[in-house]
């Protein structure tokens, strides 16, 4: 059963914004962090953003200051805004629950993801 639904991604020139959503199951949702992970054509995946339960966040380097993440707690959804896109934030996104610091996945099972596309 799908648990995880990444939507909102395409394709976007350089420079534009997109905004990903991510539809929880209310028991990964309501008891956790989420993050947005992406994974790179050959390379792993990585955190780029997570908000807390009570709304905290935090962000990776790359995206800081152009990514924001944020919860709707009541419709258990996270979703991503991206600003001032860049190519080589093309990459398919992907979230989850996280815990830590050290940050980690708790799901086993990933979304499908959704694909962003940044042409230079």
């Amino acid at each position: 059963q799908v648990q995880l639904v990444e939507s909102g991604g395409g394709l976007v020139q350089a420079g534009g914004s997109l905004i990903l959503s991510c539809a929880a199951s209310g028991s990964i949702f309501s008891g956790n962090a989420m993050g947005w992970y992406r994974q790179a054509p050959g390379k792993q995946r990585a955190l780029v953003a997570i908000v807390t339960r009570t709304g905290n966040t935090n962000y990776a380097d790359s995206v800081k200051g152009r990514f924001t993440i944020a919860r709707d707690n009541a419709k258990n959804t996270v979703n991503l805004v991206m600003k001032s896109l860049k190519p080589e934030d093309t990459a398919v996104y992907y979230c989850n629950a996280v815990t830590g610091p050290p940050y980690r996945p708790i799901m086993d099972y990933w979304g499908k993801g959704t694909l962003v596309t940044v042409s230079s």
